[in-house]
């Protein structure tokens, strides 16, 4: 079935609100953002003092490791600076080598929060669970039940016990990936239980984009294409929240910090918006976000309580601070090109053109968004202090920008077809790539060139057997 997106504007505007930018500008990045982000993956004060007292110069991992046995940061140990300043020098940018091989795309893949598991989602009725720890073994292997065309998103409850899965129907279906049968077929070797989010008041059988568990693993959140947010609660088996969030298909809903009572949500209206769950009036947004100018495909939230990022069929990545957000939308219509990111290529005249109401505080370019909806990610806290943002691409690329800098740092190539996720490992230099060539691979930080199993460039493929065009997420 072929599903057409809508897309709304509110008010009414002059096109010459929009202004051109420089293709050479800079990204100019907020001196807070940036400064933090150096810090937390910078070596800390005590440790640079007793190195190279009042110099600014590199420090070489021989010299941490030789600070750490003089008990340099005087805690007998590295700062959690001084581990990211050590590993972010050690980028998994070698490789790829091969987790999986399927004959449809793949669309998810997702570590879980302490690293041992790999979730992938494909096209169909397939989602695999591996075990990073195992030699990439096989988890657990979920056919599963009553998909819409493909899993359009996966999550993983706070203890690891259960999956959640949705497509492009009103149910999310939950599976247990820790009990003892290894293929799970849906309802016949185990029960995926169905979630309805839908009522009678719903004109039609609405698809979920995104879903999510609260962090205490009692509620699901979701976002769908019926322009609103739905709130699951586990125990009393119903909805008991549901949001008329946007104008448009909400494509990402996600948690602000551990405390599950912040929302961001992001929409093909093009706005981002935070929702406050302690407020008395649900309905409205404690905050919007303008500055996009197409629709928002995904959100990673630096779970601070201040920044997100977010992806955007404007080709663009935003970075956000919640304390320099509006009550209102502006009365502002953005686009001021029609273009369908499903089947063309984004505008050449549309690609400098800036916001006029712009609240953001980077803007960050280089990849392509198009076709799906392509996910980006700050990169580790334990590893990198969150130092780089990362995203998949249409350009069969991986992408890796500098917080502080915004320049482009490194872009990982191999595959034959579009990125729509990767995963970069919580705690190891491990990053793993998903694609629309039936792929999932992961990139290293090292590599032996007499590894046999290391993929070959020329040995990728455009698409898997069975690829078809009548839609795409």
């Amino acid at each position: 079935m072929r599903w057409k997106r809508k897309i709304h504007h509110g008010g009414s505007s002059q096109q010459q609100q929009i202004g051109p930018t420089l293709p050479d500008e800079l990204c100019a990045i907020d001196e807070d953002v940036s400064h933090l982000s150096r810090i937390k993956s910078e070596p800390s004060q005590r440790t640079r003092a007793s190195i190279y007292a009042g110099q600014k110069r590199p420090i070489s991992t021989f010299k941490l490791l030789s600070g750490r046995e003089s008990n340099c940061s005087g805690m007998g140990r590295f700062s959690s600076a001084d581990c990211s300043y050590a590993l972010r020098k050690h980028l998994p940018v070698k490789g790829p080598w091969c987790v999986d091989d399927m004959d449809s795309e793949a669309y998810i893949s997702q570590f879980s929060a302490d690293g041992s598991l790999l979730i992938g989602g494909f096209r169909g009725s397939h989602i695999r669970v591996y075990n990073s720890e195992k030699n990439w073994k096989v988890h657990k292997d979920i056919t599963c039940k009553r998909l819409r065309w493909t899993v359009s998103d996966i999550a993983l409850s706070p203890d690891q016990r259960f999956l959640a899965y949705s497509s492009l129907s009103p149910t999310v279906h939950i599976v247990n990936v820790q009990n003892a049968v290894r293929e799970s077929h849906a309802n016949i070797t185990e029960i995926h239980e169905g979630l309805e989010f839908s009522d009678d008041d719903d004109g039609f059988p609405f698809g979920i984009f995104s879903v999510k568990f609260s962090k205490d693993g009692r509620e699901l959140v979701v976002g769908n294409n019926n322009e609103s947010i739905c709130i699951y609660d586990l125990g009393a088996n119903k909805v008991t929240e549901r949001i008329n969030a946007h104008v448009a298909d909400v494509n990402v809903v996600t948690f602000a910090d551990e405390t599950s009572d912040v929302l961001y949500s992001g929409s093909d209206d093009s706005l981002c918006k935070v929702w406050d769950r302690r407020c008395h009036k649900k309905e409205k947004p404690v905050g919007v976000l303008t500055g996009h100018l197409d629709g928002i495909t995904f959100i990673d939230s630096r779970g601070d309580g201040h920044y997100f990022i977010s992806n955007c069929k404007d080709q663009t990545i935003k970075l956000w601070d919640l304390r320099k957000m509006s009550s209102t939308t502006k009365d502002c219509t953005p686009k001021a090109y029609e273009w369908d990111y499903r089947w063309m290529t984004y505008p050449s005249e549309a690609r400098y053109l800036k916001h006029p109401y712009d609240q953001s505080l980077a803007t960050f370019r280089g990849h392509s968004v198009l076709r799906t909806l392509i996910r980006c990610y700050f990169s580790p806290m334990h590893s990198t202090g969150q130092r780089y943002i990362y995203t998949g691409s249409s350009d069969q690329c991986v992408y890796l920008y500098d917080v502080a800098t915004g320049k482009v740092v490194e872009k990982l190539r191999w595959h034959g077809s579009i990125i729509r996720d990767c995963s970069w490992h919580p705690y190891l230099p491990t990053l793993v790539s998903s694609s629309w060539d039936g792929y999932l691979v992961r990139w290293e930080a090292t590599e032996d060139d007499r590894d046999p199993s290391m993929l070959k460039t020329g040995k990728q493929r455009m698409h898997p057997e069975g690829y078809t065009m009548s839609f795409v997420l």
